[in-house]
């Protein structure tokens, strides 16, 4: 049974507290940067992610999902999740909570 459940999910907001309500990103490793708006952030299975939206994104824009880790500087990566396995659970989780959070 997979580790990545509603029930398992720990809301946070550290990087809310560290960087307010949105984060600029590099976008395709360019010189171009990106401001998303954070959605959600939480823990599971060991890990944290974070949800953003782009900010110039209209109503039918996806949802991006990044793996969240602390810097050595005190400051937090946000890294594209690599592993198949992982990004699926973790985008399936984020689809019941985003319907689940929606309904209360």
């Amino acid at each position: 049974m997979s580790e990545y459940t509603i029930a398992n999910a720990v809301r946070t907001n550290r990087l809310r507290e560290a960087y307010g309500d949105e984060i600029v990103l590099s976008e395709d490793g360019e010189d171009q940067e990106g401001a998303h708006k954070i959605v959600m952030e939480f823990d599971v299975a060991g890990r944290s992610y974070v949800v953003l939206r782009p900010e110039e994104a209209g109503d039918g824009e996806e949802l991006s999902v990044f793996r969240v880790t602390p810097a050595a500087d005190g400051e937090y990566d946000i890294e594209t999740i690599e592993d198949d396995e992982e990004w699926e659970d973790v985008t399936e989780l984020v689809d019941e909570m985003t319907v689940s959070f929606s309904k209360e």
